[in-house]
């Protein structure tokens, strides 16, 4: 069984404890006083950062899937803003722990860092075992997908382990990560599934057969998952991202990416006549903050009206 090893940082020098040490810890109180051991199972990271204390009852986990510098770390940080406790999952764990240590420093709370590669079933499973043993996961935001090289490739000579890739990242990923969160959702009664989709869920677009046959899959999975699950409590929806997504207001550029998780690198090659922001949201791109809000509004939305499907685009899009 993995181990995934944690670091508590704060003022003095960072200490080492085991995933095995996570949960005693977590009733506690005392995460951040747990001492451990070194181990070379270097399969995660989580930063954390003591919560302050609430009259509120605890919450669950919101495990967020593909992170990167853009929408992916503006959702975790919007639900850790909220009270949770928020594991972020991507594949490159160097970025991901820079991620987790700043939310957690502005937000002064717990955030986890995993890895996880989406087309690799195994790691996922692996992935979530961490995850769980956290405690209750009733939030799931699934936001991976694997970018289309550019320039295009002609569909003839696309190669079919490409192909097999991508689909498996959009889509079979998003199966496997929802199969490891809802028995405990369907046990409470209760919990959230948000995926991210975008122009290419609704579309075939010529040159983004990889990306578009992915994104297809992943909305059919959102609305067969709705229709089973939403009369047990449970809330599933598509967002679908129609617009390039810009870096948020007061980011430092040393922090961001080349790499974003979500559709919003690939719009300027073909989906919408836009080009990546830096910031503002004169030139049409979307402030991934903002987008993070309708996020955490669908999580909250009562069950009387809940959403299954909504669209986001900039004031400036055309469609």
């Amino acid at each position: 069984m993995p181990f995934l090893i944690g670091t508590h940082r704060s003022r003095q020098r960072p200490r080492t404890l085991y995933i095995l040490h996570i949960l005693a810890a977590l009733s506690s109180l005392a995460i951040g006083r747990q001492a451990g051991n070194k181990s070379n199972n270097n399969k995660g990271k989580m930063m954390m950062r003591s919560m302050s204390s609430s009259a509120a009852p605890p919450r669950g986990i919101a495990a967020v899937v593909g992170v990167g510098p853009k929408l992916g770390r503006s959702i975790a940080r919007k639900f850790v803003h909220e009270g949770y406790t928020v594991a972020i999952l991507a594949r490159d764990l160097g970025a991901l722990s820079r991620f987790a240590d700043e939310i957690a420093r502005e937000e002064k709370a717990q955030v986890f860092a995993i890895r996880i590669d989406c087309s690799d079933t195994r790691s996922i499973r692996e992935a979530f075992e961490g995850v769980l043993s956290l405690g209750f996961v009733e939030v799931l935001v699934y936001n991976a997908y694997k970018t289309v090289p550019i320039p295009l490739t002609n569909f003839v000579d696309i190669k079919v382990e490409h192909f097999e890739k991508s689909m498996a990242v959009s889509s079979v990923g998003a199966f496997h990560c929802a199969q490891q969160v809802l028995p405990g959702m369907v046990e409470r009664g209760r919990g959230t599934i948000l995926f991210t989709g975008c122009a290419a869920s609704l579309a075939g677009i010529a040159g983004f057969s990889e990306l578009c046959c992915g994104k297809f899959a992943l909305r059919a999975l959102s609305q067969c998952l709705a229709r089973e699950f939403q009369p047990q409590g449970i809330h599933v929806a598509h967002v679908i991202i129609d617009g390039a997504v810009g870096t948020p207001r007061g980011a430092s550029s040393s922090s961001l990416l080349s790499s974003s998780s979500s559709c919003s690198q690939q719009q300027k090659w073909g989906f919408r006549d836009m080009q990546q922001s830096e910031g503002g949201v004169e030139d049409g791109s979307m402030d991934p903050d903002e987008l993070a809000r309708t996020y955490w509004h669908l999580h909250v939305q009562d069950r009387s009206a809940w959403t299954q499907e909504i669209d986001l685009r900039s004031f400036r899009s055309t469609f």
